[in-house]
């Protein structure tokens, strides 16, 4: 297997860092990861912005951040600017098929795009 780029590692370190409940309780943090015209559609269907994912996550009557366990992480490079991650999360048993789109800019690698599936793993029991 071969190493990924520079692009796709630093994409992938970003979305980890999303992924941690320290920096998804922190407003000052998201906006150092999520690009000015960043847009989410999340698990719900919900479409968001940047200003309406972090007031949602930074809330005070917001429950506390889970920890997300992801798995099957894979990056392509698209561009010499944009990197596309698959993923999937596990959170208090839910599962959902995550797709992001980093864009370089100048202060690096944001998260310009997101998008979360939720699937129900096979075998689970219902």
């Amino acid at each position: 297997m071969t190493e990924p780029s520079a692009a796709v590692a630093a994409a992938v370190e970003g979305e980890l860092r999303l992924l941690d409940p320290r920096v998804r309780a922190s407003a000052a943090l998201l906006a150092t990861l999520l690009h000015p015209r960043f847009r989410e559609i999340g698990s719900t269907g919900t479409v968001s912005d940047r200003d309406a994912i972090i007031a949602s996550l930074v809330a005070d009557d917001a429950p506390s951040p889970a920890p997300l366990t992801a798995s099957r992480l894979r990056g392509v490079q698209l561009a010499p600017d944009l990197v596309h991650l698959t993923f999937d999360t596990e959170s208090k048993g839910r599962h959902a098929h995550r797709s992001s789109l980093w864009r370089l800019t100048d202060s690096g690698w944001l998260l310009y795009f997101h998008q979360a599936t939720p699937f129900v793993e096979e075998g689970a029991d219902d």
